[in-house]
């Protein structure tokens, strides 16, 4: 079993030797096979249990981790949280929250120890039970080829990848390993318990498809190997388009560019929010085709709401020319757009001027005494964020200000037409967040051009322009 585990953690766990690696225990058979296997094959491990506080005798569990870990000269650390209070609050089930808990303590000591993977001890058994669950509840390729030997998980950590060496061994093994090594596992009894979903596929289902095909498990994992090696092509078509739409990801959303997302295909397109609900939430792994359908009805049709639930406080927003995948009630950033500082909402300007605002934006402004040059760039132009406009009736009291009750705009190609700049704003669908700290372009109470739309009409350049002023708004 060593000699098959060694070529694992080299090849499909990519470790080394040279630094440190964080073995999860619980005190189960397959955790202490890993941590023993590891220990075994010449790795530097640190042990770390975490104790969920969930039965009378989980700190008898950690106790078997410290006594273990202490006999075999290893590294330890133990942490506890309350699981169900953290479930409360958070409104998980006592499964997600464990997990969760688990895994943010998990990362948590590998970024202490400077540890170059977090290792856990999922067998070929819980393969199969996680593949069954994705498959049950609906999903694609992502969900079909099961856990990998090697990921990162975003939501925990995006560069500390989580490795399963024991993927290809199933769970009878890990209890002899231990049976030989003398290594005596704690047997945790919720693991019968029919209360969870995973332990009705292990106590259930699985045993009578087995009365089907003995080889059932064996089957699906053999399955699972397959399609994760039919997903590699998939990924590496997902990963290139992933780096064309994606406008921004943090830890709480991803920001699809909405016009280049819509030009991908169907499929493309449900992978791609599978992939960003994946990284936000990795229990999305097996969000269902209805729900990945619904999302790409949403991303199709602009007339929809702007706004849509997706899974497990997922969500998706429409916000100008993106789209949110995001989770939880997140305030999105709004440095994307140029807005006036709060404590300059009316700047006074000068020809020619530079002018800072929020975000890193800048506005500069000049004047162009060549009026046919500045006639054929405007005419080239499509960059909303810059215009050229006649001089003559632009005075020296010109000001960027914020919107104003009652404001009116004539708009460019409207044939003089005025509307409220309220409408406009709705018209153009600019974000409510956005609109009280937009910066106008005003002279007296006229607004003469809307920054990333249009300018108004009665300033536009012509063929009796004599002089142009030339504004531009960038973000450095």
């Amino acid at each position: 079993m060593l000699d098959h585990i060694e070529s694992i953690l080299r090849d499909q766990c990519g470790l080394t030797k040279d630094r440190a690696i964080i073995a999860g225990v619980s005190g189960g058979p397959d955790s202490l096979c890993l941590m023993n296997a590891l220990r075994k094959a010449g790795y530097r491990v640190i042990v770390a249990h975490f104790n969920h506080k969930l039965r009378p005798d989980s700190d008898a569990d950690a106790n078997t981790v410290e006594q273990t870990a202490g006999r075999m000269n290893l590294k330890w650390v133990i942490e506890k949280g309350d699981v169900r209070e953290f479930a409360e609050t958070q409104k998980l089930s006592i499964e997600e929250a464990a997990r969760t808990m688990r895994y943010h303590f998990l990362m948590k000591q590998a970024r202490r120890f400077n540890a170059q993977a977090v290792a856990v001890g999922h067998t070929a058994d819980d393969q199969v039970e996680t593949v069954l669950m994705h498959f049950i509840r609906g999903a694609g390729l992502a969900g079909l080829k099961g856990m990998t030997h090697r990921t990162l998980i975003h939501m925990f950590d995006p560069q500390i990848p989580i490795v399963r060496p024991l993927l290809d061994v199933w769970r009878e093994e890990t209890i002899v390993y231990c049976a030989a090594n003398g290594l005596r596992p704690r047997h945790d009894p919720s693991n019968a318990s029919l209360d969870f979903f995973r332990n009705r596929l292990r106590h259930l289902l699985i045993p009578t498809l087995e009365s089907y095909n003995p080889r059932f498990r064996e089957v699906v994992w053999r399955t699972s190997r397959s399609v994760a090696g039919d997903y590699e092509i998939v990924a590496q078509m997902l990963d290139g388009a992933w780096q064309e739409v994606v406008a921004q990801e943090t830890r709480d959303f991803v920001a699809f560019d909405s016009a280049a997302l819509t030009k991908r295909r169907l499929g493309l397109q449900r992978n791609l929010i599978r992939r960003a609900m994946e990284r936000l939430h990795p229990d999305n792994l097996d969000a269902g085709f209805a729900t990945l359908e619904r999302a790409a009805n949403f991303v199709s049709d602009p007339e929809r709401p702007t706004r849509m639930d997706l899974a497990k406080g997922l969500h998706l927003l429409r916000e100008g020319g993106l789209i949110y995948v995001v989770a939880g009630n997140v305030t999105l950033p709004i440095e994307r757009w140029p807005q006036l500082p709060e404590a300059r909402l009316n700047i006074p300007l000068q020809i020619p001027d530079q002018v800072e605002l929020s975000g890193g934006w800048k506005l500069n402004c000049e004047r162009w005494n060549i009026p046919s040059l500045a006639m054929e760039e405007a005419q080239a132009n499509h960059d909303p964020f810059q215009v050229w406009l006649d001089a003559r009736d632009l005075s020296a009291s010109l000001e960027l200000r914020a919107r104003r009750e009652g404001d009116r705009f004539e708009p460019l190609g409207m044939d003089g037409h005025e509307t409220k700049l309220s409408d406009f704003f709705i018209n153009v669908k600019l974000p409510q967040r956005a609109r009280d700290r937009w910066p106008l372009l005003c002279l007296g109470e006229k607004v003469v051009w809307v920054p990333g739309y249009r300018p108004a009409h009665p300033f536009r350049l012509t063929e009796s322009t004599r002089q142009a002023l030339y504004f531009s708004l960038m973000r450095g």
